[in-house]
């Protein structure tokens, strides 16, 4: 009992923490979709040129940060996990795949999402047009969409990797039990053979 009390407040702590890590790589993804950089064309104020103007690149900052967040808090349900290979078997293994398959999943799709708008929202276009022929009209911008995606797919990641660690930490709980109580009947059975029959 004393085991189980001192195991249960570090594993609620521990959820707490991957909460938190997602929900800051969340409002960081949400953030960077809110800031993404856009240009315009104006005139040189010099010659006949003309350029794209961009503002801020606050969105890039943000999606590199959401990138590196969302990945400590996969690589700390992986390694506490240890990656449901070298862990306890699952007796509840259907649903710790299927939870730690669409974790994965949603990682690398976040993941993916946020390098490329942030390599996207950094690019910006160096062409000079001549303004009076009028032939830089758009400058290029990354999309809506992007970081919104990546931060969908990080409420499906928190979802999943909770499930994958409650199915892992139960079944770890519940092979330790079971492995005490097979224990147990083993030395009994062992006693009996050992004493004989009570009748001699």
């Amino acid at each position: 009992m004393a085991g189980f009390a001192s195991s249960r407040p570090a594993s609620l702590a521990l959820c707490g923490f991957l909460i938190f890590l997602n929900v800051f790589a969340f409002l960081l993804a949400v953030g960077a979709e809110q800031r993404r950089s856009t240009g315009k064309v104006v005139p040189d104020e010099y010659d006949e040129r003309s350029y794209c103007l961009y503002d801020t690149d606050a969105s890039t900052v943000y999606g590199v940060c959401a990138f590196f967040v969302l990945l400590l808090a996969q690589l700390l349900v992986t390694g506490v996990t240890r990656c449901l290979c070298f862990g306890p078997a699952l007796s509840s293994r259907g649903c710790a795949v299927a939870a730690f398959a669409v974790s994965w999943l949603t990682f690398l799709i976040a993941e993916a999402c946020l390098v490329g708008g942030s390599a996207k929202n950094a690019y910006h276009t160096k062409y000079l047009g001549y303004y009076t022929k009028h032939d830089l009209v758009s400058c290029a911008a990354l999309r809506k969409g992007v970081f919104a995606a990546a931060a969908a797919m990080m409420l499906i990641n928190l979802a999943a990797s909770l499930v994958y660690y409650w199915s892992y930490s139960k079944a770890a709980d519940g092979g330790f039990i079971k492995h005490q109580n097979e224990a147990g009947v083993g030395m009994t059975d062992y006693g009996l053979d050992r004493g004989g029959s009570p009748g001699l």
